[in-house]
């Protein structure tokens, strides 16, 4: 590749950036460029969240930028949908073509077009900015965007107000982590480093995932639970703590709200019944509450880290509410380094309104489409109920042929004939087969951006490293020249990208301390809730929401069973997860050279007892199957694994698989108890031995 060849010269500068990939961590960059072109990208060491530390992924970013297959013109589809056969096109006629589809489709109802995007980058500026003005402008349909994070963040609002918890410096100084539902070392590398810090101290560390993962390795205790049984597990905690006194009364009676009605409903959780629930032991149980209520007794921190695998299940909402009321129950909101934290993002003062510009809808109140029910959605009729078929669908920062669940109703929704689709894109993925124009979309190192944080409270900016590849063109250019095309004269619509980083935070953020450094931190309390003031409508901890029950639903959290158990499953016995690998995220980086070395192939983990039971092992190809598909994969028979779960390591392109689908070809399009997210964990599956199919990758 050229940016290898390369050699160090006197033009040789570096420039402060952000990641922009999906991950808690949203690390500060440091790009170095020899003569325009990007030579290596590091961890800015000045920044205290990165500290110049990289994963894997990010600190080959220059590979993935400087790919060869990466599109660097616009493509117009010449074959059939899904054939992946185009040609090139200038970019003129390639925008011409496109507003004049979708201004044909408007003229007859603008909701029938509809935006599709997520977390490809999280950038406020190429996500969601230019393009939900244009989108506004035009009419189109809403997108409920859920695919990740959705159900825990209202968990998290209807308990302790806002996606906000404790600082993530302060897990340094915590005496116990509970690491609940989190690979914290390879999906959030830099808490890691906290909580290293805290265990060299003395600290204990207890990891609850249904799978071993290497951070489950390096804890002093785990407790691997049955997917989709962590509000089981968090509710007889509680009845242990109030059994043994383990409480802060006065931090109950002065700052939360609904105490006696789940005192109540947590007895009724003793021990017993909760470990037949989740399939561990009573003594695992009884010694996690003893730990916890230790620190309460002691005057001790107690933190927990929530990630968001806990929340792909049925009762995914509730189960986050019950582990964030915990820290109420032993008053552990009074320590700095006590509390929860699974997602910071509500600190950040973004004016979104500014951004977006939803006032351009005007009196239109267009329907909104969740982003995981695509499958079915793509393939609905004109109805009253559901509004008019979907006609147009314009796809950025993400690949939901891939990502999406039940993945083979989104292939038959994105193969009609009659779909118009534009997808904005790095390289030709699973979705970009589909498209009928891919437009080569920038990188981070070729754009400017600006950033939260869901992992910590740092505002970041980044700043375009070198010029745009081939005719890549930014998110925002794109919107922009379409409004233009559409007749769109809105003042909004000629912001430049460096105008709208400005004005993400406006004043609340110097933007000349962001220019200089990369990076501003907010101002935010040591102890947020260590006197009460929770951002809920009473101020207190909620475990009574009157929110919800005004809704018909019940105000107080419980345990809600997944859709798919063994019991509804007949002949689908075995649970299935199905976390990133590790040199992935999500769909991201798959076609990386050298990651995709280290991963090789797809890979499904499975105790031995269950590999025994099917006569299957270390090395076959299987087939994993249930009533919406079959997946084929390489076994890996691993004490990872616990008994009765398997974990389908993903998120591989379906091309890239060994027979052309991936592991959300077994995934289901029903949704979470609260925020209307998938079930990707929710999945009860079966595996036998397959003849042995060749990738077809080439």
């Amino acid at each position: 590749m050229p940016h290898c060849q390369t050699r160090p010269s006197e033009n040789t500068l570096q420039i402060k950036g952000a990641c922009p990939h999906d991950c808690p961590d949203t690390c500060a960059l440091l790009t170095t460029v020899e003569n325009g072109i990007a030579t290596k990208v590091q961890g800015n060491p000045a920044h205290p969240q990165t500290d110049g530390a990289l994963c894997t992924k990010v600190s080959r970013y220059t590979e993935r930028t400087y790919h060869p297959e990466r599109v660097l013109q616009p493509l117009r589809r010449v074959g059939a949908k899904g054939a992946g056969q185009f040609e090139p096109v200038s970019w003129e006629s390639a925008l011409d073509d496109i507003a004049a589809r979708l201004q044909t489709i408007a003229a007859h109802d603008p909701q029938a077009i509809l935006p599709y995007s997520y977390a490809g980058t999280m950038g406020l500026v190429q996500g969601e900015s230019m393009a939900a003005r244009f989108f506004h402008r035009l009419g189109a349909s809403l997108l409920e965007r859920t695919i990740c994070a959705s159900a825990g963040g209202e968990g998290l609002v209807h308990t302790i107000g806002a996606k906000v918890g404790m600082r993530v410096e302060y897990f340094a100084q915590s005496r116990l982590i509970i690491i609940w539902g989190s690979n914290s070392i390879t999906s959030n590398l830099h808490f890691w480093r906290y909580a290293n810090q805290a265990r060299r101290a003395g600290a204990k560390l207890i990891c609850i995932d249904p799978r071993k993962t290497e951070t489950a390795d390096k804890c002093d205790e785990h407790i691997a639970l049955l997917p989709g049984t962590d509000g089981a597990l968090a509710l007889s905690v509680m009845q242990q703590l109030i059994t043994h006194d383990w409480l802060d009364h006065a931090y109950l009676s002065h700052y939360t709200l609904g105490w006696e009605a789940l005192r109540a409903r947590a007895l009724q959780w003793p021990p017993e019944r909760a470990a037949a629930v989740c399939g561990i032991s009573v003594a695992q149980i009884e010694a996690l509450a003893r730990d916890y209520g230790a620190c309460a007794h002691n005057g001790q921190s107690a933190a927990i880290r929530m990630n968001y695998g806990l929340q792909r299940v049925h009762g995914g909402g509730n189960a986050v509410r019950l582990i964030a009321a915990l820290p109420a129950l032993i008053g552990a909101w009074r320590h700095a380094a006590g509390g929860v934290l699974m997602s910071s993002s509500s600190t950040f003062p973004v004016q979104r309104a500014k951004l977006e510009r939803p006032d351009l809808l005007g009196e239109r109140r267009p329907r909104t489409i969740n982003m995981a029910t695509i499958g079915d959605d793509l393939l609905r009729a004109d109805s009253a109920d559901f509004g008019p078929k979907i006609e147009a669908l314009l796809v950025y920062n993400s690949n939901p042929v891939a990502i999406a669940p039940d993945s083979a109703r989104v292939v038959q929704g994105f193969a009609r004939e009659d779909l118009f689709t534009v997808v904005m894109e790095h390289f030709q993925t699973d979705t970009a087969d589909y498209a009928d124009y891919i437009l080569p979309a920038t990188t981070q190192l070729e754009h400017w951006d600006i950033h939260r944080s869901y992992g910590h409270t740092d505002v970041l900016l980044n700043r375009p490293a070198i010029a745009p590849l081939g005719q890549a063109k930014t998110n925002t250019q794109v919107f922009r020249e379409l409004a233009l095309r559409l007749g769109f004269v809105d003042v909004c619509f000629s912001d430049s990208d460096e105008d709208l980083c400005r004005q993400a935070y406006g004043d609340a953020v110097d933007f000349d301390q962001l220019l200089e450094h990369g990076f501003v931190t907010l101002p935010t309390p040591a102890a947020p809730f260590a006197q009460g003031g929770f951002p809920t409508p009473s101020g207190k901890c909620e475990f009574f929401s009157q929110r919800l029950a005004d809704r018909g639903l019940d105000g107080l959290p419980d345990h809600v069973p997944n859709h798919e158990t063994a019991q509804t499953s007949p002949g689908y016995p075995l649970a299935m997860i199905s976390p990133p690998a590790r040199n992935f995220l999500n769909s991201s980086f798959v076609n990386v050279p050298s990651l995709q070395a280290t991963e090789l192939e797809p890979v499904l983990e499975i105790h031995q007892d269950d590999a025994a039971a099917r006569q299957v092992q270390s090395g076959d190809v299987v087939r994993v199957f249930n009533d919406r598909g079959d997946y084929h994969c390489r076994l890996r028979v691993s004490p990872r694994a616990r008994p009765g779960v398997v974990n389908g390591l993903g998120v591989w392109w379906r091309k890239l698989g060994l027979q052309g689908t991936n592991v959300n070809q077994l995934t289901s399009q029903a949704l979470t108890d609260l925020g209307h997210a998938p079930t990707f964990y929710d999945c009860m599956v079966q595996v036998e031995r397959a003849q042995r199919v060749e990738p077809t990758r080439t």
